[in-house]
């Protein structure tokens, strides 16, 4: 009897702990399934914005035709943003209908990653400079960035060994790579798009420069979103 009255405590306790354990580990599995639901909702979402955008093509023909109708840019120069990739990205109405481009694909990122370069190339503030490499860093860089452009292994790596001692030429490479993506993988399309030759010809040619492209989603927003390029000022 007196053995019996000895372990009740301890059987208490253990009881006590198992019966614990039991509930912090149920609480760990449903934060884990609320995240997951999270996630899953959220491509459900960029889903269900993509297919609306197919199936309805002038959702944001107002929007577009103000693009082509309020160009202030005259023909010929328009004209010469389809001799070069160089051309076009050297102006800002240039660098803007492009962006509209990209936009209308999902990938407007590579864009914004490379005028972040171009600005962080001139900063002259030494004591500004580390600030900016981890705001680009972490926006465009890193893995899961809000705004991940599509690097190679190599290339993230070497911009990633850069950031222990920034520089003016951190992001080289990576900006080298994205600026040939965008040359010879959006640019061609560009060139061949309704965006582009409605303004070249100065009118209207129908609705499917609206339409979005299906392809691999990044972490953007995908509506109305202008480039905030003020937090590498």
């Amino acid at each position: 009897m007196e053995n019996l009255l000895l372990l009740s405590p301890h059987s208490n306790t253990t009881s006590r702990m198992r019966s614990l354990y039991k509930i912090v580990r149920s609480k760990n599995k449903e934060e884990e399934k609320a995240e997951t639901n999270s996630r899953t909702q959220e491509k459900r979402n960029r889903l269900s914005l993509l297919q609306k955008s197919e199936l309805h093509p002038d959702l944001n023909l107002d929007k577009f035709e103000r693009l082509t109708k309020g160009s202030s840019e005259p023909p010929d120069v328009i004209k010469k943003w389809g001799e070069s990739f160089y051309n076009l990205i050297s102006q800002k109405a240039g660098v803007d209908t492009f962006t509209q481009f990209l936009r209308s694909e999902f990938s407007e990122e590579n864009i914004e990653f490379w005028m972040a370069c171009e600005d962080y190339k001139k900063c002259k503030d030494a004591s500004q400079l580390s600030l900016k490499a981890q705001a680009i860093y972490e926006t465009f860089i890193e893995k899961e960035a809000p705004k991940e452009v599509n690097l190679d292994f190599n290339t993230k790596v070497c911009t990633s060994e850069n950031m222990s001692h920034p520089t003016l030429n951190t992001f080289d490479a990576a900006q080298n790579k994205i600026y040939a993506l965008m040359e010879q993988d959006s640019y061609p399309r560009f060139l061949k798009s309704d965006l582009y030759l409605d303004m070249v010809h100065g009118q209207p040619r129908g609705h499917s420069a609206l339409r979005r492209r299906s392809r691999s989603f990044t972490f953007n927003e995908f509506k109305d979103v202008q480039p905030d390029f003020a937090i590498w000022m």
